[in-house]
């Protein structure tokens, strides 16, 4: 045993690296939950911190992995095929539709000027034309990675920056289908036009049988698997791949069908449940493993010893910058848009991430990419992904939206079917523990808008309605509504209960609030988070995405009764939602309480900024009429997150209103400030999110998809 043990301390770490492969998997786990958590907080986008983490734990740094590791080959190829997937899936035909003409022309000008820019550029570097037009293609596509920015800012319907959301459709697809074409012509050797006529000829068979075939298939399938959310997950994984089998088979970059699959099933995924795991495990384990790939081929010593690589770096990097500009610049002349709204939609089509670093992989393992242009790739990216965003954040504040898009009156509307009966409050009950403060936070609204309650138990249906796990389900909700009602009536308020079989949590909720036609859902939730809650979703996630009524997501620390001092932070006044602070009139009405609508500034505003802000917010919430106009209050503050948590400490409740958005490609720039102000205030909370159909841009950047619903 001695002798063994000794062994075993002597033996080298990177044999034992090497013989373990659960060993650098493990490493890559923490990398890619700890770095780019550090880098965010430096400012930074989380992707770089990836790429920098390849480095150093690559052969120029620690030499821990090695870029031709079976495993890190796998799972990067893996995150490869999901980076482009997920791009195509990522598209927002709505907004294409909306403004289809501008968005082409827009896409033409962005497409064509950095092509033909790069183009040249390749050509005058000594490279042939193969590789100068794929060089071209890599500058002419974008990705969103401020859509996050721009959604919170409340701009998203602003008509630029819709052409240029719309615009991806064009530029993506265009850039795949040059990457496709320069691979396939690199591998057959000889170039002739028969050849390539050849070529266009199958890939565009390819693309319509995919593009239309897969979307008949996946429309047919979510219509007849019902609400199985597992089958669904599995059916949209199975295109992809297939998709991207058939690309290969056909001599095509498998890249390339994993975004037609992407678009193929976009429409039939729809934004939901299943859209949102699909995105999931992408971005949380196979994309960043993709982007650790890419520094583990970064020759550090290559890269800062040669001359001429720093060269073409930097012509790159202001080549693509100035392409960039001259197309957006293009745009404002022939649409006549502003200033502003020209230098939004540059902001928005610098960044370089997901097509451009796919096809630059792809170009420089098939051997048309030299290493100097992946080194100087890797460093656009970098540059690009960290300027624009950061760009967006400055320019695109104040943007004006579209007067058509403009966000209604708080439900319920006057012209609603809703609004024809008494106002109706749902409450879920499953959890003993939280139901009392639930129906005491009901019972306060109630009061206030002579409401009724209705407490709803579901029980989960069986496979055979006579199964004894059924009975027994029943047997429960039946004593948790027994309760429930027991306790509205002692608060003086009239609860008819409602008892429903069902599937599932989730879907029995939002059926019964439609059939309930109720104007309000009133949930709660647990403090515990994990992995299965993000993956698998929560009864919460559900409920927000079904409902066609707002839900109040609560947590609450002590009885509704004492809450005497409430906070209301609202951080976009382009396009505020009013309604939490509706919301919170309601409940200060029934407990004589104070309310303070709180926005976050930039520390660097002006005075003069600060009071039109403070104007312009009283304004705002003068039109509700209320009674009892809240106090308004606004902070200079370089992080909104902080500013509210310093400024709850001395308040009672935080109503934080959020709606769900769509992530960039990856999730990787993504910060959540629901999610933060969630795990960190001590205080009561209650989360008011809208109806999926309601275009309001709020506090949040996506959905909280951390909580553990106990309901």
């Amino acid at each position: 045993m001695e002798l063994i043990s000794q062994v075993l301390v002597l033996e080298p770490t990177s044999q034992v690296l090497g013989k373990e492969p659960i060993v650098p998997f493990a490493i890559l786990l923490v990398v890619i939950l700890v770095i780019p958590i550090m880098f965010e907080r430096l400012r930074l986008p989380g992707l770089v911190g990836l790429v920098f983490s390849g480095l150093v734990l690559g052969p120029s740094g620690w030499n821990l992995f090695q870029s031709d590791s079976p495993m890190i080959n796998l799972l990067s190829e893996i995150g490869l095929i999901y980076l482009l997937f997920v791009a195509g899936l990522e598209v927002n035909l709505e907004k294409f539709r909306r403004q289809k003409s501008r968005a082409f022309g827009f896409a033409s000008l962005t497409f064509s000027v950095p092509l033909v820019i790069g183009t040249l550029l390749g050509l005058i570097l000594g490279y042939g034309w193969n590789t100068s037009i794929l060089v071209g293609s890599l500058f002419a596509s974008y990705t969103l990675l401020a859509y996050p920015i721009i959604s919170r800012l409340g701009v998203v319907n602003n008509e630029a920056v819709t052409v240029t959301i719309g615009a991806t459709l064009f530029t993506d697809i265009g850039a795949v289908l040059i990457l496709a074409v320069c691979v396939a012509v690199a591998h057959a050797g000889t170039f002739s036009f028969a050849k390539l006529l050849t070529l266009l000829g199958w890939l565009t068979i390819y693309s319509v049988v995919i593009v239309t075939g897969f979307d008949w298939a996946g429309k047919e399938f979510f219509k007849r698997s019902g609400d199985d959310e597992g089958n669904k997950f599995l059916f949209v994984l199975l295109s992809v791949f297939l998709a991207a089998v058939g690309a290969q088979l056909m001599g095509v970059e498998k890249i390339v069908g994993a975004f037609l699959a992407g678009l193929a099933v976009n429409e039939a995924v729809g934004e939901g449940p299943v859209k949102e795991k699909v995105v999931f495990i992408g971005s949380v384990l196979f994309i960043p493993i993709f982007f650790v790939d890419l520094g583990l081929l970064i020759n550090l010593p290559a890269f800062a010893n040669n001359p001429d690589t720093l060269k073409l770096t930097l012509l790159m990097i202001v080549g693509l910058i100035a392409t960039k500009l001259i197309a957006a610049f293009l745009t404002k002349l022939v649409y006549r848009y502003k200033w502003q709204e020209m230098l939004t939609i540059w902001s928005l089509s610098l960044p370089q991430v997901g097509t451009t670093l796919a096809g630059t992989l792809v170009g420089y393992r098939a051997g048309l990419l030299p290493l100097e242009v992946l080194h100087s790739i890797i460093v656009l990216m970098l540059v690009t992904s960290t300027l624009g965003p950061l760009m967006t954040s400055r320019i695109a504040v104040g943007l004006n939206s579209s007067p058509a898009e403009d966000p209604a009156p708080p439900v319920p509307e006057q012209n609603t079917p809703e609004a024809d009966s008494a106002f109706t409050i749902v409450v879920p009950v499953y959890n003993p523990h939280t139901q009392q403060h639930l129906i005491e936070m009901a019972a306060l609204l109630a009061r206030q808008s002579q409401a009724k309650i209705i407490p709803l138990a579901i029980a989960t249906a069986a496979a055979h309605m006579d199964a004894p796990q059924l009975e027994a389900s029943l047997q429960r909700s039946e004593w948790l509504l027994s309760k429930a009602t027991a306790q509205s009536r002692a608060l003086g308020v009239a609860a008819e209960p409602v008892l429903r079989i069902d599937d599932a949590f989730a879907q029995g909720i939002s059926r019964a609030a439609r059939e309930q036609k109720a104007n309000l859902i009133v949930m709660g939730w647990g403090k515990r988070t994990g992995l299965r809650a993000r993956l698998f979703g929560n009864v919460i996630d559900g409920v927000l995405w079904a409902s066609h009524c707002p839900v109040a997501v609560t947590r609450l620390v002590e009885s509704p009764k004492k809450i005497q001092r409430i906070l209301v932070p609202i951080e976009n006044l382009t396009a505020p939602t009013l309604q939490p602070i509706q919301f919170a009139q309601m409940l200060a009405e029934a407990n004589q309480s104070h309310i303070t609508v709180l926005n976050v500034c930039d520390r660097r505003t002006s005075s003069s900024k600060i009071a039109w802000r403070r104007s312009h917010l009283s304004l705002l919430v003068s039109k509700l009429a209320l009674a009892n106009p809240p106090e308004i209050q606004i902070i200079a503050h370089e992080n909104v997150a902080q500013a509210i948590l310093q400024a709850a400490r001395l308040y009672d409740l935080v109503v934080l209103p959020f709606i769900r958005n769509r992530t960039s490609p990856g999730g990787l720039a993504i910060s959540d400030v629901t999610t933060q102000l969630a795990r960190q205030l001590t205080c009561s909370i209650v989360m008011l999110g809208e109806p999926q159909r309601t275009q309001v841009n709020v506090i949040t950047s996506h959905a909280v998809p951390s909580i553990t619903s106990t309901v």
